[in-house]
């Protein structure tokens, strides 16, 4: 067998495919292709036997094209036709690879030093690794196409109803989400009745027309220009009137802007008997409300504007300031796209300073083509739907909203000529309902069909891997030093992978992260377990609502090194700490959780600010240990009667010999004392005591060269003597030394996908993969070891980059979690699982892999 391969370029993609038609023939495969500055590069090779595979007969063009490595338009004729070229179906096989020259080879009969040898794979697979990153992105599109007929293949009908939900208008997201608990054993019918059922279960509806009515109130009708807010005020007002008379209810206006706005409404006024009143600002809304206090029910049409129009703000704060609490009813047109009305709701909500909508109201859903939209929007907001308004009628098409009735109005509207939602024919799929059993045997062929196709194109793509990384050993060597590194590299390859596994949900992988923090706690652990906890900032990808991952960091009390991130907790940015303890902050909640674990050694709780005198004085009956650093101007016991300053305190301490230590990556020199203390305090009855005895340790930090203090820390703590203050001094530092680990977060998250809406199923299960993933990235780019820089290598050059410094970034902190990913789908493609990393590890010269 001989391979032969050929680079070429040209002005254009279509002439460059053209050249390697005419080159190496119909069979020819792409390597590689990328935008260079005379044009489009394409490195394409072809395998055949000697006098078996028959070659197209060059032209005297190419013949002398193929002298040279790379091939111009310019050298060859572009007369001929552009054929429709396609990747060669034929199997690859092994290559007979460049004589390479012997120094450049790693040699493994010999015991020679590991970090010799990782220079060797380094020196000779440059290439080979720049090849596989051009390739990443093929791979990548060609296997994404598999995904949705490999489901297809699993659970046919979960796939027909997933195509129903987005055909009634339902987000991607929601629809997964639901379709994740589906029962199994079901056929079309039954699953689309499951369906149904849960939608009802999970629509938010007013549930008592009576009490709304009989409380009365200041209701105000809100949402974009042209939803019907004029026209469903009189449809509202006429079931007020009918229930309790016209002189009980009055009608506002505050649109000054549209012309006969007034007049209108003051027309379905006088039909119904009821006074109506116009306002232009917010001093003129309270002093009508303050005239109006003697109506059972006062409703106001307010000024249409658009969710993207800055005044929304304005407006939903007149309201709130009307010197009565005012109830925001949202209008949502049912005619409008999904996208449109999720935008709607977060403007209308997150304006409202915290006086949250009330509910919606439908309006336009005789107009409506996809309504599944709104019961999207509603579930995931959770935002009541008081009244559904179907046509102009006043007041029969004002009805109250109906569970049943509105998820049955859904696939019963669905348009059966929707130009604007692609249909199974033109997206070349089965279709949406199998009707009999010819129907249901002709979809089972077309999906084994497309099996044996996904099938052939995964061999394809695993050939084509070995013949540019044909010394799979190579990678093995450098997985095998990941894995011997301890770094938690094992773990996280693990959860890594179960990402991919529908059959493992977030809470099994819950479970093993905690069943790998208590292992990796128990090997690296000498007498307590640290734990940190802290929050990443993040932003869902589609809506741009801001959360908080709270992630709790168990640390080792040898070396202050991260070992897990057993628990994730995503919440609503901004949670407001209470000063009680009450209500649980997420961060108390970690803690507690973190509490309710059996761990094999105690907990020492490193917090940034000590705790408030009511949580302090819980945990201290509970047991529970911390440290935290407080500020030189908090007061402490003095005696029996005064008191003073911990840093006035301070001053009159003697410090011990100065230790060295690093501080934000320089040397430094560190000294401590310590004292007993004592807060104070005040109950309700004005009675002052104080807080049981708690450890006070002071330390400063010099520069060793100059002298210059860095820093001097005031350390609060109810751990016991047995820790030294030295040792409490350390552990504070290596709190310090962590904050940056969720900068690391943030990156991983958004590689594994990003943080998308609450509905998501699969999020948590992200999140939790993430935050174990990120304490192996942040070992390993602290890990000043020679093979851990030739890993960071390695991941950076997988992901198409390069780290040119010792110092992690955040661009090369995402370089090594995008590399960290491709790394395990490339093991996984060359099959190089656990048992052959171990059998690489075994090699002669690898014995010596420093941890």
């Amino acid at each position: 067998m001989h391979t032969n391969t050929v680079t070429i370029v040209a002005p254009s993609s279509r002439e460059a495919l053209r050249l390697v038609r005419e080159q190496l023939g119909p069979d020819a495969i792409i390597l590689s292709n990328r935008a260079t500055a005379t044009g489009t590069e394409i490195v394409a090779m072809v395998d055949a036997a000697d006098g078996n595979a028959e070659q197209p007969a060059p032209s005297a063009q190419a013949s002398a094209a193929a002298e040279s490595p790379a091939i111009t338009a310019a050298d060859m004729s572009s007369s001929a036709p552009v054929p429709q070229f396609a990747t060669a179906t034929a199997p690859v096989t092994e290559p007979v690879t460049e004589p390479v020259p012997v120094a450049s080879m790693p040699d493994h009969s010999t015991q020679a030093p590991v970090a010799a040898r990782m220079s060797a794979v380094k020196d000779s697979h440059e290439s080979v690794i720049s090849e596989i990153h051009s390739m990443r992105g093929m791979i990548e599109e060609q296997l994404a196409g598999l995904v949705w007929n490999d489901k297809q293949r699993r659970d046919p009908v979960r796939g027909h109803l997933l195509r129903t939900l987005l055909g009634a208008g339902f987000s991607a997201s929601l629809a997964k989400a639901m379709l994740d608990h589906l029962p199994t054993g079901m056929n079309f019918a039954s699953g689309l009745a499951w369906v149904k059922a849960e939608l009802a279960r999970n629509l938010p509806l007013l549930e008592n027309e009576d009490a709304m009515m009989d409380s009365g109130g200041v209701y105000a009708l809100m949402g974009p220009t042209g939803v019907g807010k004029t026209t469903t005020t009189a449809k509202l007002a006429a079931r007020c009137v009918m229930r309790f008379g016209a002189d009980k209810l009055a009608l506002l206006t505050t649109d000054s802007y549209r012309i006969g706005a007034f007049e209108q409404l003051r027309i379905y006024g006088r039909i119904l008997g009821v006074s109506v009143h116009a306002v232009k600002d917010a001093a003129d809304l309270r002093l009508a409300l303050d005239d109006l206090r003697d109506k059972h029910m006062v409703l106001i049409d307010t000024v249409g504007k658009s969710q993207r129009d800055r005044s929304v703000s304005e407006q939903v704060a007149m309201l709130c300031g009307a010197g009565r609490p005012v109830k925001r009813l949202l209008l949502l047109n049912a005619a409008s796209h999904g996208d449109t009305l999720n935008e709607v709701v977060h403007a209308y909500k997150d304006s409202a300073a915290g006086n949250e909508l009330a509910g919606c109201i439908f309006t336009k859903t005789d107009e409506a083509t996809h309504p599944g939209a709104l019961l999207d929007t509603v579930i995931r907001h959770r935002l009541p739907v008081h009244y559904v308004s179907t046509g102009q009628k006043v007041p029969e098409n004002l009805l109250l909203a109906d569970r049943l009735q509105l998820v049955d109005s859904v696939f019963q509207s669905a348009s059966r000529s929707a130009l604007f939602v692609p249909g199974e024919a033109d997206l070349g799929e089965l279709p949406a309902a199998l009707n009999n059993d010819a129907e249901l045997a002709a979809a089972a062929a077309q999906v084994a069909s497309q099996a044996e196709v996904a099938e052939r194109l995964r061999a394809q793509c695993k050939k084509l891997i070995r013949v540019l990384a044909h010394d799979a050993e190579e990678l093995a060597i450098n997985a095998a030093a990941l894995a011997g590194g301890d770094i938690g590299f094992d773990a996280a390859r693990e959860l890594w992978r179960d990402l991919g596994d529908e059959r493992i949900d977030s809470k099994a992988v819950g479970q093993k992260l905690l069943m790998q923090a208590r292992a990796a706690t128990a090997g690296s652990c000498v007498s307590h377990i640290l734990a940190v906890s802290g929050k990443a900032d993040l932003l869902a990808s589609r809506s741009g609502d801001a959360y908080s991952l709270q992630t709790s960091l168990l640390l080792s009390d040898v070396d202050g090194e991260p070992l897990a991130a057993p628990h994730q907790l995503l919440s609503t940015a901004g949670a407001v700490e209470h000063a009680g303890n009450h209500i649980a902050t997420p961060a108390l909640r970690q803690i507690e959780w973190l509490q309710q674990q059996n761990f094999d050694r105690p907990l020492v709780h490193l917090l940034e600010r000590p705790p408030q005198m009511p949580q302090m004085l819980m945990w201290q009956g509970h047991h529970l240990s911390w440290l935290a650093r407080g500020r030189g101007s908090l007061r402490v016991m003095d005696g029996a009667d005064g008191s003073t300053t911990l840093a006035r305190l301070a001053a009159q301490l003697e410090f011990g010999a100065p230790k060295t230590i690093i501080y934000k990556g320089k040397t430094a020199h560190q000294s401590a004392t310590e004292t007993i203390v004592r807060l104070r305090i005040k109950g309700n009855d004005g009675a002052v005591g104080t807080t049981p005895a708690l450890r006070c340790v002071v330390t400063r930090i010099v520069d060793p060269h100059n002298g210059k203090q860095l820093a001097q820390w005031y350390l609060l703590s109810n751990v016991t003597g047995a820790v030294s203050a030295d040792q409490l001094a350390a552990w504070a530092c290596w709190k310090q030394a962590v904050d940056p680990f969720y900068r690391f977060l943030r990156q991983a998250v958004q590689q594994l996908g990003g943080c998308t809406e609450p509905g998501d199923a699969d999020m948590l299960k992200r999140l939790s993969v993430a935050g174990q993933a990120s304490t192996t990235i942040w070992r390993l780019a602290h890990k000043r070891a020679e093979w851990a820089g030739a890993a960071r290598t390695l991941l950076a050059q997988l992901a198409g980059h390069r780290i040119r410094s010792a110092a992690v970034t955040a661009a090369s902190a995402a370089a090594l979690f995008e590399g960290f990913g491709k790394l395990i789908a490339l093991l996984q493609a060359l099959e190089l699982d656990a048992d052959a990393v171990h059998c690489a590890a075994e090699v002669p010269g690898l014995a010596v892999l420093p941890g």
